[in-house]
């Protein structure tokens, strides 16, 4: 970089002002004390040899005056030099200074914010405002890998003029920011050395037009996930204090998003069994407790896998995991999106149905039943069926009691000949239409 890219035009006036407040009467000054002291000097002399005073001092002033002109227009050329190089120098760096607390204190802010946000989707909305201040009335939007880290999916999006910069990235590995870890500037699609995926982007009149871009890697625990793109028009191509900022955006990003993950990881492995994919036990009931102190209705079921420890003996664990598997994937089809399956433990399950009546739990274990009886006869694994034991919240006086009330059918179904469902307050099995025997 030459001393001319160092420098702005701001600078420069910065600097002129400076030497202009600076310089103000300095070379008339200067002159007239080569005037005032020629004269007193020649006075002085005249005085001393008997030669006329007035004369003498004149005269003297005169050579002064031709003498010390050219001095003085020297000296102030040179000093409104060494005057410009100074004011420069002191303009640049207090641009610089100004840019760096404008940075520490977006940095501040943004990091305060993305501390703030609990979960993935609010620290989304995080960056999106920070993109914003950052680099405003810029189209933006940020590219993360999947799970597989194979594909690239857009995050968010910020379009001021209605077209979204609208990258055809596909992977990580297809970002050329992305594979050298490093944030790549292009001020003109149409460079030589421009991202080819630059070239023929529509703009906002729906032509084709040139434009700049940045490119700033995410990484997320020390690897690159992504990219924060950024697409302005050629001729306001983002200056350098928003690229900065840019930077510090994406690196905040990165960290932020990869911790929530971890913690998002391992809240889901606190709260899922491992074999089946389903919640645990301590995550159902705090569901159940917070169903019941919201006041609203529900049911509970209670299933058991029949005569698994059979199962197991006979055809191994490995046999006993697929009908484990198998049977919570069963749950999970045939059941609401606002239903809750659980392994409760062992070959039990819980089912948790909000907003059901007794009826309608019946219907829901009479399909997990007949799909289980459909299913375990075709796979690998041995015929497997089911017992099904349902209470519903309004009959119990809280979760202990609840739970108890469905293990109690649960065990009616097993005593009635298992692969059945049976209610709570009734021993025998409910029939194909709905009606409890016994």
């Amino acid at each position: 970089m030459n001393d001319d890219d160092r420098y702005t035009e701001a600078d420069h006036a910065a600097a002129r002002d400076d030497v202009h407040r600076g310089a103000r009467g300095v070379t008339s000054g200067l002159l007239a004390l080569f005037v005032v002291t020629g004269a007193v000097g020649g006075a002085v002399g005249a005085a001393l040899a008997g030669s006329p005073v007035f004369v003498t001092a004149l005269w003297c002033a005169i050579t002064a005056v031709l003498v010390g002109g050219p001095l003085v227009a020297v000296f102030g050329a040179v000093m409104k030099r060494r005057g410009l190089e100074i004011g420069l120098e002191k303009a640049r760096q207090g641009r610089v200074m100004a840019a760096e607390a404008r940075r520490r204190e977006f940095e501040s802010r943004l990091a305060r914010a993305l501390e703030m946000a609990g979960d993935e989707p609010a620290a989304l909305d995080t960056i999106e405002r920070a993109v914003r201040t950052a680099a405003p009335h810029v189209a933006a939007e940020l590219l993360l890998a999947d799970n597989s880290q194979a594909h690239l999916a857009r995050v968010l999006t910020v379009a001021p003029d209605g077209v979204a910069p609208g990258c055809q990235v596909r992977s990580p590995s297809e970002c050329v920011a992305a594979r050298r870890a490093q944030t790549l500037v292009f001020p003109d699609n149409e460079a030589l050395d421009a991202c080819p995926r630059l070239r023929d982007r529509p703009h906002a009149d729906g032509d084709v037009d040139r434009c700049s871009a940045v490119c700033v890697p995410v990484s997320i625990m020390g690897r690159t996930v992504g990219v924060l793109h950024t697409v302005a028009d050629a001729d306001a191509p983002l200056g350098d204090d928003a690229v900065a900022s840019l930077q510090v955006l994406a690196n905040h990003a990165g960290n932020r998003l990869g911790m929530l993950r971890i913690m998002a990881e391992s809240q889901l492995q606190a709260s899922t069994d491992g074999l089946t994919g389903l919640v645990n036990r301590r995550s159902f009931e705090n569901r159940v407790r917070s169903m019941r102190a919201s006041g609203r209705a529900f049911a509970v079921v209670l299933a058991d896998l029949d005569r698994f420890k059979t199962l197991n003996d006979t055809y191994g664990h490995e046999a006993g995991d697929r009908a484990l598997r198998m049977f919570a994937a069963i749950l999970r089809s045939e059941i609401r999106e606002a239903d809750l399956a659980c392994r409760y433990g062992g070959e039990e399950f819980a089912v948790l149905l909000p907003g059901v009546e007794t009826a309608e739990a019946i219907e829901a274990m009479q399909r997990v039943r007949a799909e289980l009886r459909r299913v375990s006869r075709v796979g690998d694994t041995p015929a497997v069926t089911a017992s099904f034991g349902i209470a519903h919240s309004d009959d119990a006086d809280d979760l202990d009691d609840l739970v108890h009330r469905a293990d109690r059918a649960l065990f009616a179904a097993k005593d009635a000949g298992r692969d059945c469902v049976c209610i709570d307050g009734h021993k025998g099995p409910v029939a194909s239409n709905l009606t409890a025997i016994g």
